[in-house]
C-alpha cells in the first residue's frame, strides 16, 4: 500500500514520508507550538471577522435606519426634515447627559434617551422588564411621564419601580427596567446609566436650552427596499443638498466607525500577543528539529555512506519538518475556525453585540504564513547541520567545525518576510512597524545575553563549588541549552512584564483621583447666566478648592485648507479629532496645562478675522502648519479661522483641554455653556468621597440644570472596560506562556544525551542525586535570572513607550508585580528544568556505562 501511494514521489519525498510515518517520535511538541500559535491568529482573525459582518449584517437595526443625521445643540431646519420626509420614514431620538435625584437630594447622572415611541425602534423591539409596550411605559400617566432606566440605576439611587425621580424642572416615575435596546451600539460609550423618556418628557424638564449639549439624531429609512448603492447616493444627494449642514452621518454600513477602528486595533494587539505567542514557541520548534536531527544521526551518516549527497539529505530532513508543520498548521486553523462559533452566543449575552460566526480566510492564510515562516526560521540551521556535516563527523557527533552561514541566511530571509508580512497586514501601520522593532530589539538583545552569559561563565575564574563549576560548565558548552531557554523565557516574560506595567499604569490613574492630583468633577452645562452663582456655590461648598471654567461648544472640522474632510489623508493618531462633534472655546490667554510650541498667542484686546489654536500633534495628523486655515461648523454656522499657534496639550492632568482653541472675537455672540471643574484634597480617602457625595447632592438641588461628573467614577469607567480588554490580552499571553514551557522542555529534552553521559560519569565518580539535582538547578536558575534581567529592560521600555506615547497617561513601575512575574518565571524555570532531567537523575551508571 505504501509503495502504490509514494511510487509517483520523488525520491527525496517518499524516503522522507515513509521514514516519518514510521517513526512520528519527537514532534509533538514542535506541533504542539505550532497547533497554539496558529489557533490564536487564526482565531482572532476569524472572531473580528465575525463581529464585523454581525455589524454589517445587523446595520439597519443597530443604526435605526438606513441613514443617521445627527447635530449637537440646535435641530434639523424646516428644509432639511422636508428632503429626508420626501424619501422615506424618519425616526428621531435625543441624547444627552443630565441628574437624576431623589426627593432628599440624593443624585446621580444618568445618559438619557428620549425618543418617540409612535417611530422608535425603527426596527426591532426595546426589551422591558415588565414586559410592557414602550408606549405605555413611557406614557404620561396623571400628569407624571414615565421613563424607563437601566437597573445599575436603580442600585445607585436605591429606588425602585413605582418611585418617582426629578430630572431637570419635572417629576417622572419609574415604570419599568430597560433591559435592551436595538440600537444602543451606534450611542457609543456613556458615563451613566441610561434613561429612556419620551422628547415631549424631555422638553418639559427644560433641560434643553441654548448652548445645552444635546445630540438630536434622525434616521431615516428609505423607501423601497434600498441597496447600499443606493443608500450611498442618497447620502450623496443629501450632502449636496445642504453643503452647510454640518451633520455627522451615519450609514448602515458604517454604524460605528470609531468601534470598527478600536476593533481592528484590538484586533491586532490580539493577533501580534499570538504572533509572539508562535515566536515563542519557536524555541520549541528548534530543539524538535535539533533533537530529530540527534536520532537521525545515524541514518543521515548511513545514507551519505552509501552515496547519497548532502542535498538529498537535507531535502529528506526538511520534508519531513514541513509534513509535521503542515500537519500542524492545518489542525491550528481547524482549532481556530472553531473559536468564533464557540464565542459567538458568549459575546451576545454578555456584550449584546452582534455576531456572525464565520471562516475568515484571510485571517487563516495569514496564520499558516505565520506558522511556515517561523518553522523556516528555527528549523533551517539545526537542518543544516544534516546537509553539511561529514559522514565521519556525523558518526563521532562532532560539528564543531562545520559552517552554516547559508543556512543562517535563509533564516533571516524567513525573519525580513515575516517582518514585512506583519507590517503589511497591520490596520495600524505604526503598531505593526513598533511591533517589528522592539521583537527584533527584544530578540538580538536576548540572543546577545546568552552569548554574553556563555562567555562570562567560560571567562569566570573557576568556583571552589564543584556544583557551581558544573553548572557554568553546561552554561557555555557545545550544544549548550543557554540560547533557546533565554529566548523562549525572555520573550514571553517580557510580555507579561509589558502587560502588567500597562495595567498598573492604568490603576494608578484611579490612584491619582483619590490623592487629589486631578478635578474631582466636571460640571457640565452651566448656563452662561448662572456661571456666576455656580462659581460662588462652589466656593462656598469647598473654600479651599481651584476652580477653573471656560466657555464651551461644540463643534466639528469639515474643510482643512479648503478640502473636505472627507478627501484628505488622516494620519490614524488624528482620526479622533474628526470623529463626530468636538468640544470647542475661546481664550484671552493659553489655557492652563498646555503651552505652545510654535506660533504665537493672539493679543487680549484682538478684533480681527478669526484665529485658531490647534494641538500640536493632530495639527500633525491633519497636515495642517501655521498659516493654514481650517473651517468648522459651530451650532450650524460654518468659520473659516487661520492658525496662528499650536501648542502641546497635557492630557494627562485631567484638566480642561480642547483640540481647538478660537480668539474670543470668534464666538463671543453665540450661545455656549460654561464648563467647570473643581479640584479638592482631604486627609483620607473616605473624607474625599464624603466630599465629593456631599457636592453632588447639593449641586443636584441647587442647579438641577448643570450634569455633575465625578471623575473618579469616569475613570473606574474606563478602567473597567480596559480590564476587560486586559483579560482577553492576559488570555492571549497565557498561550506564550503555554509555548515558552513547551519550548522550555523541548529544550530540557534535546539535551538529554549528553546530560545522561555526564550524570553517570559523575555518578560513577561518588555524584548523589542531591548533588546532581543542586548543580542543575543552579544551572537553570541562573540562565533564568540572565533572561528575567533583559526582559525587565524590553518590557519596561515597552510599556513606557505605550502608556506616555499612545496612552498619554503617567508610567508608573509596581515593584510587586515585576517581583512576582520574575519570581514565578525563575520558579517555573527552575522546576522544569529539574523535572526533565528527572529521568537522568534516576538512572544507574551501571547499565549506561555498558551502553556508552
Amino acid at each position: 500500500m505504501a509503495d502504490t501511494r509514494f511510487r509517483s514521489l520523488p525520491f527525496g519525498l517518499r524516503f522522507a514520508l515513509r521514514d516519518l510515518l514510521g517513526d512520528p517520535r519527537g514532534f509533538s511538541i514542535f506541533i504542539a507550538c505550532i497547533v497554539i500559535g496558529v489557533a490564536a491568529i487564526s482565531g482572532v482573525s476569524g472572531l473580528s471577522r465575525s463581529l464585523s459582518q454581525g455589524l454589517a449584517r445587523e446595520g439597519r437595526t443597530i443604526l435605526g435606519g438606513d441613514a443617521s443625521y445627527s447635530v449637537v445643540a440646535r435641530e434639523l431646519t424646516p428644509e432639511q426634515r422636508a428632503f429626508f420626509e420626501a424619501r422615506g420614514r424618519l425616526s428621531e431620538i435625543s441624547l444627552m447627559r443630565a441628574m437624576a435625584r431623589r426627593d432628599d437630594g440624593e443624585a446621580a447622572m444618568i445618559e438619557i434617551k428620549a425618543v418617540d415611541p409612535a417611530t422608535y425602534p425603527a426596527f426591532g423591539a426595546v426589551a422591558l422588564d415588565p414586559a410592557l409596550p414602550l408606549a405605555d411605559a413611557l406614557a404620561e400617566k396623571d400628569g407624571v411621564d414615565g421613563i424607563a432606566v437601566e437597573p445599575l440605576l436603580l442600585a445607585r439611587l436605591d429606588v425602585k419601580l413605582g418611585d418617582t425621580l426629578l430630572i431637570g424642572n419635572s417629576r417622572v416615575q419609574l415604570r419599568a427596567t430597560l433591559i435592551s435596546e436595538p440600537d444602543k451600539l451606534a450611542g457609543g460609550v456613556g458615563f451613566g446609566p441610561r434613561v429612556m423618556m419620551t422628547r415631549k418628557a424631555l422638553v418639559a424638564a427644560g433641560l434643553v436650552s441654548p448652548g445645552s449639549v444635546v445630540r438630536n439624531a434622525t434616521r431615516i429609512t428609505l423607501n423601497g427596499n434600498a441597496s447600499d448603492e443606493q443608500v450611498k447616493a442618497f447620502a450623496k444627494s443629501a450632502d449636496a443638498a445642504f453643503p452647510q449642514a454640518g451633520w455627522d452621518l451615519r450609514t448602515r454600513d458604517a454604524v460605528s466607525p470609531q468601534f470598527s477602528r478600536n476593533l481592528d486595533r484590538f484586533t491586532q494587539l490580539l493577533t501580534l500577543v499570538a504572533l509572539t505567542a508562535l515566536v515563542a514557541g519557536g524555541a520549541g520548534v528548534a530543539n524538535a528539529v535539533q533533537g530529530f536531527v540527534e536520532r537521525k544521526r545515524m541514518q543521515f551518516a548511513v545514507l551519505k555512506g552509501l552515496g547519497a549527497t548532502g542535498s538529498h539529505v537535507f531535502v529528506i530532513a526538511l520534508a519531513q519538518v514541513l509534513a509535521a508543520a503542515a500537519f500542524a498548521i492545518l489542525l491550528g486553523l481547524a482549532v481556530g475556525a472553531v473559536i468564533p462559533v464557540a464565542a459567538a452566543e458568549t459575546l451576545k449575552q454578555l456584550a449584546e453585540l452582534p455576531v456572525s460566526a464565520s471562516l475568515d480566510l484571510r485571517g487563516a492564510s495569514f496564520g499558516a504564513l505565520y506558522g511556515l515562516l517561523v518553522t523556516l526560521i528555527f528549523a533551517l540551521v539545526p537542518l543544516g547541520r544534516a546537509h553539511e556535516v561529514p559522514v565521519a563527523a556525523l558518526l563521532r557527533d562532532d560539528t564543531r567545525s562545520i559552517k552554516l552561514t547559508r543556512y543562517r541566511a535563509g533564516a533571516w530571509a524567513a525573519a525580513a518576510l515575516l517582518a514585512a508580512l506583519i507590517i503589511l497586514s497591520s490596520s495600524d501601520l505604526k503598531l505593526g512597524l513598533a511591533y517589528v522593532g522592539a521583537a527584533a530589539l527584544a530578540f538580538g538583545a536576548l540572543r546577545g545575553a546568552a552569548r554574553l552569559t556563555m562567555h562570562a561563565a567560560r571567562a569566570l575564574p573557576r568556583p571552589r563549588d564543584a556544583r557551581l563549576r558544573f553548572a557554568l560548565a553546561n552554561i557555555w558548552r557545545p550544544k549548550s541549552l543557554t540560547p533557546a531557554l533565554v529566548v523562549s523565557i525572555g520573550l514571553t516574560q517580557t510580555l507579561l512584564i509589558a502587560l502588567a506595567l500597562v495595567e498598573g499604569s492604568i490603576h494608578n490613574e484611579l490612584a491619582r483621583a483619590d490623592a487629589g492630583e486631578i478635578p474631582n468633577f466636571y460640571f457640565v452645562d452651566a448656563p452662561k447666566a448662572e456661571a456666576p452663582a455656580f462659581a460662588a456655590f462652589l466656593a462656598e461648598q469647598v473654600p479651599s478648592a481651584k476652580i477653573e471654567h471656560v466657555p464651551m461648544m461644540r463643534g466639528r472640522i469639515v474643510e482643512v485648507k479648503g478640502v473636505p474632510v472627507e478627501k484628505i489623508s488622516v494620519a490614524d493618531d488624528a482620526k479622533w479629532a474628526l470623529d463626530g462633534d468636538r468640544g470647542v472655546t475661546f481664550s484671552t490667554d493659553v489655557p492652563a496645562n498646555s503651552r505652545l510650541a510654535a506660533g504665537e498667542w493672539w493679543p487680549a484686546d484682538y478684533n480681527g478675522p478669526p484665529l485658531v489654536s490647534l494641538e500640536e500633534r493632530v495639527a500633525e495628523g491633519l497636515g495642517l502648519s501655521l498659516g493654514d486655515e481650517i473651517k468648522v461648523n459651530v451650532l450650524g454656522r460654518e468659520t473659516v479661522a487661520k492658525i496662528t499657534s499650536l501648542r502641546k496639550v497635557d492630557w494627562r492632568s485631567f484638566g480642561i483641554n480642547f483640540v481647538m482653541v478660537f480668539s474670543p472675537n470668534t464666538f463671543a455672540a453665540a450661545p455656549y455653556t460654561q464648563l467647570f471643574t473643581i479640584s479638592y484634597g482631604a486627609p483620607t480617602v473616605a473624607a474625599r468621597d464624603a466630599i465629593d457625595a456631599r457636592l453632588a447632592r447639593e449641586a443636584a438641588k441647587r442647579f438641577p440644570m448643570i450634569v455633575s461628573v465625578r471623575v473618579k467614577d469616569a475613570l473606574q469607567a474606563v478602567d473597567k472596560i480596559a480590564g476587560q480588554l486586559a483579560l482577553a490580552a492576559r488570555a492571549a499571553a497565557g498561550l506564550a506562556i503555554v509555548t515558552a514551557i513547551l519550548a522550555l522542555a523541548s529544550a530540557v529534552a534535546s539535551g538529554q544525551r549528553a546530560r545522561l553521559h555526564d550524570a553517570v560519569v559523575l555518578k560513577t565518580l561518588g555524584a548523589t542525586r542531591g548533588w546532581l539535582a543542586t548543580a542543575y538547578a543552579l544551572e537553570f536558575g541562573l540562565v533564568g535570572l540572565v533572561a528575567s534581567l533583559i526582559a525587565l529592560l524590553a518590557g519596561a521600555g515597552a510599556a513606557f513607550a505605550m502608556t506616555t506615547m499612545l496612552m498619554k497617561i503617567d508610567f508608573v513601575f509596581p515593584v510587586g508585580a515585576v517581583v512576582t512575574i520574575t519570581a514565578a518565571a525563575l520558579a517555573v524555570t527552575i522546576a522544569l528544568g529539574l523535572a526533565g532531567t528527572w529521568r537522568v537523575l534516576s538512572r544507574r551508571p551501571g547499565p549506561e556505562l555498558r551502553e556508552l
